[in-house]
Protein backbone atom coordinates (compact mmCIF):
# COMPACT_ATOMS: atom_id res chain seq x y z
CA UNK A 1 0.00 0.00 0.00
CA UNK A 2 1.29 3.15 -0.59
CA UNK A 3 2.17 6.31 1.60
CA UNK A 4 -0.01 8.75 1.07
CA UNK A 5 -1.23 9.67 4.93
CA UNK A 6 1.25 10.91 7.66
CA UNK A 7 1.50 12.09 11.30
CA UNK A 8 3.78 14.26 12.86
CA UNK A 9 3.35 14.40 16.50
CA UNK A 10 4.42 17.72 17.88
CA UNK A 11 5.37 17.84 21.94
CA UNK A 12 8.26 19.37 23.30
CA UNK A 13 10.64 22.22 23.74
CA UNK A 14 11.27 23.98 20.45
CA UNK A 15 15.24 23.74 20.26
CA UNK A 16 17.00 24.30 17.21
CA UNK A 17 17.39 20.36 17.11
CA UNK A 18 13.91 19.90 17.22
CA UNK A 19 12.88 22.50 14.61
CA UNK A 20 15.12 20.76 12.15
CA UNK A 21 13.88 17.67 12.77
CA UNK A 22 10.33 18.92 11.78
CA UNK A 23 11.67 20.53 8.75
CA UNK A 24 12.96 17.38 7.63
CA UNK A 25 9.84 14.99 8.43
CA UNK A 26 8.13 17.49 6.22
CA UNK A 27 10.44 17.06 3.68
CA UNK A 28 10.02 13.65 3.61
CA UNK A 29 6.28 13.32 3.52
CA UNK A 30 6.62 15.62 0.59
CA UNK A 31 9.63 13.29 -1.34
CA UNK A 32 6.96 10.04 -0.30
CA UNK A 33 3.88 12.42 -2.14
CA UNK A 34 1.66 12.29 1.17
CA UNK A 35 -0.69 14.48 2.76
CA UNK A 36 0.90 15.66 6.50
CA UNK A 37 -1.15 16.25 9.31
CA UNK A 38 0.65 17.89 12.96
CA UNK A 39 -1.04 17.52 15.64
CA UNK A 40 0.73 19.65 18.67
CA UNK A 41 -0.48 19.14 21.94
CA UNK A 42 -0.17 20.95 25.27
CA UNK A 43 0.00 20.13 29.32
CA UNK A 44 -3.13 20.77 30.55
CA UNK A 45 -2.77 23.02 33.71
CA UNK A 46 -2.49 20.64 36.88
CA UNK A 47 -4.90 22.50 39.68
CA UNK A 48 -2.95 22.76 42.70
CA UNK A 49 -3.88 23.97 46.16
CA UNK A 50 -3.95 27.68 46.74
CA UNK A 51 -1.35 29.36 48.79
CA UNK A 52 -0.84 32.78 49.89
CA UNK A 53 0.99 35.55 47.38
CA UNK A 54 3.17 37.79 49.23
CA UNK A 55 5.10 40.38 47.84
CA UNK A 56 7.86 39.30 45.43
CA UNK A 57 6.09 36.13 44.57
CA UNK A 58 6.34 34.89 40.90
CA UNK A 59 3.08 33.24 39.25
CA UNK A 60 5.78 30.26 38.36
CA UNK A 61 2.26 28.09 37.50
CA UNK A 62 0.94 31.14 34.70
CA UNK A 63 4.67 31.61 33.53
CA UNK A 64 4.81 27.71 33.44
CA UNK A 65 1.75 27.74 31.01
CA UNK A 66 2.75 30.63 29.31
CA UNK A 67 5.71 28.74 28.19
CA UNK A 68 3.90 25.63 26.89
CA UNK A 69 1.74 27.60 24.93
CA UNK A 70 4.56 29.20 23.50
CA UNK A 71 6.36 26.10 22.74
CA UNK A 72 3.49 24.71 20.87
CA UNK A 73 2.97 28.05 18.76
CA UNK A 74 6.90 27.88 18.03
CA UNK A 75 6.81 24.12 17.02
CA UNK A 76 3.04 24.85 14.84
CA UNK A 77 4.66 28.16 12.77
CA UNK A 78 8.29 25.64 12.36
CA UNK A 79 6.01 23.19 10.65
CA UNK A 80 3.52 25.53 8.75
CA UNK A 81 6.43 27.24 7.32
CA UNK A 82 8.42 23.99 6.05
CA UNK A 83 4.83 22.59 4.75
CA UNK A 84 4.56 26.18 2.80
CA UNK A 85 8.10 25.76 1.50
CA UNK A 86 7.96 21.91 0.99
CA UNK A 87 4.41 22.51 -1.23
CA UNK A 88 2.49 20.20 0.55
CA UNK A 89 -1.10 19.20 1.78
CA UNK A 90 -0.99 19.49 5.18
CA UNK A 91 -3.55 20.64 8.12
CA UNK A 92 -2.74 21.03 11.56
CA UNK A 93 -4.07 20.66 15.04
CA UNK A 94 -3.73 21.71 18.65
CA UNK A 95 -5.08 20.33 22.07
CA UNK A 96 -4.78 20.58 25.80
CA UNK A 97 -4.54 17.24 27.90
CA UNK A 98 -3.50 16.03 31.01
CA UNK A 99 0.72 15.38 30.84
CA UNK A 100 0.26 11.10 31.32
CA UNK A 101 -2.51 11.25 28.63
CA UNK A 102 -0.22 12.79 26.15
CA UNK A 103 1.57 9.33 24.63
CA UNK A 104 -2.04 7.74 24.28
CA UNK A 105 -3.66 10.64 22.90
CA UNK A 106 -0.95 10.27 20.13
CA UNK A 107 -1.15 6.83 19.45
CA UNK A 108 -5.13 7.31 18.62
CA UNK A 109 -4.50 9.62 16.28
CA UNK A 110 -1.40 7.49 14.49
CA UNK A 111 -4.08 5.01 13.74
CA UNK A 112 -5.63 6.99 10.90
CA UNK A 113 -2.56 7.46 9.11
CA UNK A 114 0.19 5.27 6.81
CA UNK A 115 3.28 6.35 8.62
CA UNK A 116 3.98 8.47 12.24
CA UNK A 117 7.36 10.45 11.48
CA UNK A 118 8.83 10.68 14.94
CA UNK A 119 11.23 13.78 16.23
CA UNK A 120 14.08 11.59 18.18
CA UNK A 121 16.01 13.70 21.35
CA UNK A 122 18.76 11.23 22.17
CA UNK A 123 18.13 8.31 25.39
CA UNK A 124 14.96 10.71 26.67
CA UNK A 125 12.78 8.68 28.89
CA UNK A 126 9.62 10.74 28.03
CA UNK A 127 10.16 10.26 24.10
CA UNK A 128 10.61 6.65 24.24
CA UNK A 129 7.28 6.68 26.14
CA UNK A 130 5.48 8.16 23.04
CA UNK A 131 7.52 5.52 21.10
CA UNK A 132 6.38 3.22 22.84
CA UNK A 133 2.98 4.20 22.82
CA UNK A 134 2.62 4.30 19.27
CA UNK A 135 4.80 1.30 18.43
CA UNK A 136 2.25 -0.98 20.35
CA UNK A 137 -1.37 0.97 20.50
CA UNK A 138 -1.38 2.66 17.48
CA UNK A 139 -1.06 -0.54 14.82
CA UNK A 140 1.04 1.59 12.41
CA UNK A 141 4.81 2.22 11.48
CA UNK A 142 7.13 4.84 12.72
CA UNK A 143 10.09 6.58 10.74
CA UNK A 144 11.71 8.00 13.98
CA UNK A 145 14.17 11.13 12.91
CA UNK A 146 17.32 11.50 15.26
CA UNK A 147 17.22 15.69 15.81
CA UNK A 148 20.95 15.66 16.59
CA UNK A 149 21.66 14.45 12.95
CA UNK A 150 18.42 16.39 11.68
CA UNK A 151 20.68 19.17 9.83
CA UNK A 152 22.61 15.94 7.90
CA UNK A 153 19.91 13.77 7.26
CA UNK A 154 18.95 13.54 3.43
CA UNK A 155 14.93 13.66 3.43
CA UNK A 156 15.22 11.47 0.25
CA UNK A 157 16.03 6.86 1.17
CA UNK A 158 18.70 5.89 -1.56
CA UNK A 159 20.35 3.60 0.14
CA UNK A 160 18.15 1.33 2.51
CA UNK A 161 19.15 -1.43 4.96
CA UNK A 162 16.99 -3.99 5.93
CA UNK A 163 18.02 -5.34 9.51
CA UNK A 164 16.97 -8.85 9.09
CA UNK A 165 16.88 -11.01 11.99
CA UNK A 166 13.75 -14.11 10.46
CA UNK A 167 11.43 -13.02 13.36
CA UNK A 168 7.57 -12.27 12.22
CA UNK A 169 8.45 -7.88 13.67
CA UNK A 170 11.20 -7.64 10.74
CA UNK A 171 8.82 -9.81 8.05
CA UNK A 172 5.74 -6.75 9.32
CA UNK A 173 8.82 -4.18 9.02
CA UNK A 174 9.57 -4.96 5.75
CA UNK A 175 6.04 -5.12 4.79
CA UNK A 176 5.15 -1.92 6.06
CA UNK A 177 8.08 -0.37 4.46
CA UNK A 178 7.76 -1.57 0.64
CA UNK A 179 6.94 1.64 -0.43
CA UNK A 180 10.16 3.33 0.28
CA UNK A 181 12.28 0.23 -0.45
CA UNK A 182 10.74 0.32 -3.97
CA UNK A 183 11.66 3.76 -4.44
CA UNK A 184 15.12 2.95 -3.42
CA UNK A 185 18.35 3.01 -5.27
CA UNK A 186 20.30 0.16 -3.34
CA UNK A 187 18.69 -2.10 -0.84
CA UNK A 188 20.99 -4.93 1.37
CA UNK A 189 19.63 -7.02 3.85
CA UNK A 190 21.74 -7.77 6.85
CA UNK A 191 21.97 -10.14 9.38
CA UNK A 192 24.02 -9.88 12.78
CA UNK A 193 25.58 -12.98 13.43
CA UNK A 194 29.23 -14.35 13.97
CA UNK A 195 28.57 -18.20 12.64
CA UNK A 196 26.85 -17.78 9.19
CA UNK A 197 24.71 -20.76 9.15
CA UNK A 198 22.96 -22.61 6.39
CA UNK A 199 19.64 -21.30 7.92
CA UNK A 200 20.39 -17.81 8.16
CA UNK A 201 21.62 -17.75 4.30
CA UNK A 202 18.74 -19.47 3.10
CA UNK A 203 16.75 -16.91 5.07
CA UNK A 204 17.98 -13.85 3.86
CA UNK A 205 18.06 -14.97 0.50
CA UNK A 206 14.43 -16.07 0.77
CA UNK A 207 13.72 -12.54 1.73
CA UNK A 208 15.68 -11.07 -1.21
CA UNK A 209 14.21 -13.53 -3.68
CA UNK A 210 10.54 -12.23 -2.12
CA UNK A 211 11.42 -8.86 -2.17
CA UNK A 212 12.30 -9.39 -5.99
CA UNK A 213 8.47 -9.90 -6.85
CA UNK A 214 7.93 -6.78 -5.71
CA UNK A 215 10.23 -4.85 -8.22
CA UNK A 216 13.62 -4.59 -4.84
CA UNK A 217 16.58 -5.46 -6.18
CA UNK A 218 18.39 -6.50 -2.93
CA UNK A 219 21.41 -8.27 -1.93
CA UNK A 220 22.25 -10.00 0.87
CA UNK A 221 24.97 -9.79 3.53
CA UNK A 222 26.36 -10.62 7.15
CA UNK A 223 27.63 -8.33 9.69
CA UNK A 224 29.83 -10.15 12.53
CA UNK A 225 29.07 -8.89 16.00
CA UNK A 226 32.17 -9.54 17.34
CA UNK A 227 30.93 -8.84 20.93
CA UNK A 228 29.23 -5.57 20.51
CA UNK A 229 25.64 -5.23 20.83
CA UNK A 230 23.60 -6.12 17.68
CA UNK A 231 22.05 -1.95 17.83
CA UNK A 232 25.49 -0.77 18.18
CA UNK A 233 26.98 -2.86 15.28
CA UNK A 234 23.66 -1.94 12.97
CA UNK A 235 24.49 1.62 14.31
CA UNK A 236 28.25 1.50 12.56
CA UNK A 237 27.58 -0.53 9.52
CA UNK A 238 24.82 1.69 8.57
CA UNK A 239 27.44 4.80 8.92
CA UNK A 240 29.96 3.26 7.23
CA UNK A 241 28.05 2.12 3.98
CA UNK A 242 26.02 5.70 3.99
CA UNK A 243 22.93 4.33 4.88
CA UNK A 244 20.14 6.74 4.86
CA UNK A 245 17.25 4.19 6.44
CA UNK A 246 17.24 1.27 8.65
CA UNK A 247 13.70 -0.76 8.23
CA UNK A 248 13.51 -3.00 11.45
CA UNK A 249 11.41 -4.99 13.43
CA UNK A 250 10.82 -3.98 17.41
CA UNK A 251 10.70 -5.77 20.02
CA UNK A 252 9.39 -5.98 23.44
CA UNK A 253 7.64 -8.08 25.85
CA UNK A 254 5.19 -7.62 28.92
CA UNK A 255 5.69 -8.46 32.45
CA UNK A 256 3.48 -8.00 35.30
CA UNK A 257 2.68 -5.07 33.22
CA UNK A 258 5.80 -3.57 32.69
CA UNK A 259 7.38 -3.00 29.33
CA UNK A 260 11.05 -4.69 28.61
CA UNK A 261 12.46 -3.64 25.44
CA UNK A 262 14.74 -5.69 23.66
CA UNK A 263 18.37 -4.47 23.97
CA UNK A 264 18.33 -3.66 19.84
CA UNK A 265 15.26 -1.70 20.47
CA UNK A 266 16.12 0.13 23.30
CA UNK A 267 19.87 0.87 21.48
CA UNK A 268 18.35 2.32 18.29
CA UNK A 269 15.48 4.19 19.38
CA UNK A 270 18.05 5.67 22.38
CA UNK A 271 19.81 7.34 20.18
CA UNK A 272 18.99 6.57 16.51
CA UNK A 273 21.93 6.36 13.97
CA UNK A 274 20.06 7.38 10.51
CA UNK A 275 16.18 7.32 9.44
CA UNK A 276 14.54 4.39 11.03
CA UNK A 277 11.45 2.95 10.03
CA UNK A 278 10.51 0.30 13.02
CA UNK A 279 7.07 -1.82 13.00
CA UNK A 280 5.93 -4.29 15.58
Amino acid sequence: MPIKDVFLPLVGQPRGSALAAIEKCVAVAADLGARITALALEEEEVLERPRGVFPGDTDSAGTSRSRGAGDMQQLLNAFTIAASRANIRARSRTGKVPPEQIAAILAEHARFSDLTLVPVKSHDSRTENIIEALLFESGRPLLLCPEHLAEELRPEFENVMIAWDHSARAARAVGDALPILQAAASVRVVTVTDDGTEAIVQSGTALVDHLKEHGVHASFETAKGSGSSIGKVLGSWASSHAIDAIVMGAYHHSRLNEIVWGGVTKTVIGQPPCWVMISH
